[in-house]
C-alpha cells in the first residue's frame, strides 16, 4: 500500500476519535459501549494499516467496515447521545468526536475509488 498524505489525516483522526472515546473510562467504565467505540476505533485502524496478510487480502471490506462503523456511530449519537455541551459532564466529548469522525470520513473518501466496485464496459 503507498501511503499518501491523506492517510495521515485517516490515522489522527482515528486515534483522535479513540482517545477521546476512551478518555471516557473513569466514568463509564470498561465495558460501556463508548468506551468500547474507541477500541474499535483503534481495532479497525490497524486492520487498515497494518502489514497483517489476513487484513491485506481483504482490504475492500475493511475499508467499508470504517466507513460504515464511522457512520453508525455518529447516528447512534444523533439519537442517543448527550448533547448538552456542558464542560462539567462529559458530555462535550462527543461533539469533539464527532468532529474527529467526520474528518475521518472525509479522509476516508479520498481511498474509496479504489474500493468502489469496477464499472461494466
Amino acid at each position: 500500500m503507498r501511503f499518501f498524505y491523506w492517510h495521515y489525516g485517516v490515522i489522527i483522526c482515528s486515534l483522535t476519535t479513540a482517545t477521546l472515546h476512551i478518555m471516557c473510562y473513569p466514568y463509564f467504565g470498561w465495558t460501556d459501549s463508548i468506551v468500547l467505540n474507541g477500541f474499535g476505533s483503534l481495532a479497525l485502524l490497524g486492520a487498515y494499516f497494518l502489514p497483517i496478510p489476513f487484513f491485506r487480502k481483504k482490504r475492500r471490506l475493511v475499508y467499508w467496515t470504517i466507513v460504515s462503523y464511522t457512520l453508525l456511530t455518529i447516528v447512534l449519537w444523533i439519537f442517543l447521545g448527550d448533547k448538552a455541551f456542558n464542560f462539567e459532564t462529559t458530555s462535550w466529548i462527543g461533539y469533539f468526536a464527532k468532529v474527529a469522525e467526520i474528518f475521518l470520513l472525509v479522509f476516508m473518501g479520498h481511498d474509496m475509488p479504489m474500493y468502489l466496485p469496477a464499472r461494466a464496459k
